[in-house]
């Protein structure tokens, strides 16, 4: 048999040689005819053996298959966490939205990173398409910035599917000799019981445990109680960073807050009398927000104390305006900026934070968008908040707190008369603004919201 199979070997290589005639064999070509001439050596060994058809391993038969070259093979693309920020250097992983094999084209979104201030997501940068080979990544790690989290191998997207592997038949284990009867062994001799004497008493049964008396008012539940139910969700990044921050502020501010009240009856009135025109021809509905940003960005050019901020044993004072509007979200508070607010119109005012409240919502807000701010406006009224105490967002000095809108009965002139009125806050860094300072501006802000025409005037 060994002989025969040489010599099917031999005649391979003649048939070889007559077809190249001299020419080169290149490394595919010689694999393709190797390939062939084993597999007839295979066949030949399997009709002249006296035993039968040989059995050959799975890898041995998949070895020897002929070979296919992939002209012009694609290198992977291997995907990275992108910049995040110039303070943010690693995130968390809280969605997946690729799965291997999937395909993937340019732009496509492969998953989601949660930042101490916004989501971020990873998307294809590549141009066509291609197949995610591997997601090196799951939910809940930490990546950081330039760490690599899948593989994507470019080029046409495969449709056919892997091929299930042949299993190996299960060899039969030859059955155990059985094993000799072990004969029981000879049971002790059974005592004759002894009868029992005349005037013994019996013995008493056992006795049960005795059982445990109800629980007293006011005592005590024993180890074994089952507890209260409640549940335990790890925090996110985000929720994290806030309270560290808040935390933080509350730890370094002397902050201290001063209140004053606002007649909104003429900003009511400005709002109803030009509703639909400024819609008409802005597109955006005109809002309280606007006014209060206008008078914001006024009073902080009156106190530009409240625009500063402690740097060391320095102070100092920002000539820009670039007030901070925060907006709560499903994934907890950001605060996005209004560059440049004092030089925004009231229309400005409101296509900016609309878009940026958008943007906020739906999650697509950048680190760019929250980036700097020199003073903050949080509007607790919109979810019925009557008076509060903001925090400082910090490194920022002073915040000012909007509130809901409530009738309350004012006096006008000689008369009393029901107004519509809102509680506003100013908390302030009393490090750095004094008590005059403050009230000051809070009372700028009172006076502009009340009458906006002191804005056309400047008085």
């Amino acid at each position: 048999m060994r002989a025969r199979v040489f010599r099917q070997l031999g005649q391979c290589s003649r048939r070889l040689a007559i077809q190249l005639e001299g020419k080169p064999l290149s490394g595919s070509l010689a694999c393709a005819y190797s390939s062939t001439c084993a597999q007839e050596s295979f066949s030949a060994v399997q009709q002249s053996s006296r035993f039968g058809p040989l059995a050959v391993p799975l890898s041995t038969r998949q070895g020897i298959s002929p070979f296919h070259a992939s002209a012009g093979a694609q290198e992977d693309a291997r995907v990275v966490v992108p910049s995040m920020g110039d303070s943010i250097t690693e995130g968390t992983v809280v969605g997946i939205e690729k799965q291997p094999g999937d395909p993937v084209k340019e732009d496509d979104v492969l998953l989601q990173i949660e930042t101490d201030k916004v989501t971020i997501e990873v998307r294809y940068t590549e141009s066509g398409e291609g197949t995610l080979k591997d997601m090196l990544v799951k939910e809940d790690d930490t990546v950081s910035v330039g760490q690599e989290v899948a593989v994507v191998a470019k080029g046409e997207i495969s449709q056919q599917k892997p091929s299930k592997e042949e299993k190996p038949e299960p060899k039969q284990e030859a059955a155990p000799a059985p094993k000799k009867e072990e004969k029981p062994a000879p049971a002790a001799p059974k005592q004759p019981e002894k009868p029992a004497q005349q005037g013994s008493k019996s013995q008493p049964p056992p006795q049960q445990p005795p059982k445990p008396s109800p629980l007293k008012e006011g005592q005590e539940a024993p180890a074994g109680t089952p507890q209260r139910p409640e549940r335990r969700v790890k925090m996110t990044r985000l929720r994290a960073r806030v309270a560290e921050r808040l935390k933080g502020a509350q730890n370094t501010y002397a902050m201290l807050t001063t209140f004053n009240e606002v007649d909104m009856t003429n900003l009511m009135q400005l709002r109803t009398e030009f509703k639909e025109a400024f819609i008409e021809k802005h597109g955006v509905k005109l809002g309280f927000m606007s006014a209060f940003v206008k008078a914001a960005a006024d009073a902080l050019h009156l106190v530009p104390a409240v625009n500063a901020v402690i740097d060391g044993d320095e102070i100092v004072y920002r000539d820009f305006t670039d007030i901070s509007i925060a907006v709560a979200t499903p994934k907890g508070l950001v605060v996005p900026v209004l560059r440049n607010a004092d030089l925004l119109g009231f229309a400005g005012v409101e296509k900016a934070i609309n878009a940026l409240g958008k943007k906020a919502r739906d999650g697509t807000i950048s680190i760019d968008d929250m980036a700097g701010g020199t003073f903050t406006i949080s509007n607790g009224g919109v979810y019925g908040s009557l008076l509060s105490t903001p925090i400082i967002n910090p490194p920022q000095s002073a915040i000012l707190g909007m509130h809901s809108i409530t009738q309350r009965p004012m006096v006008i002139g000689k008369e009393i008369l029901p107004r519509p009125v809102m509680n506003v806050a100013l908390t302030y860094d009393h490090r750095l603004i004094d008590g005059r300072e403050a009230v000051t501006f809070l009372r700028r802000v009172k006076d502009v919201v009340e009458d906006p025409r002191r804005l056309l005037l400047d008085c």
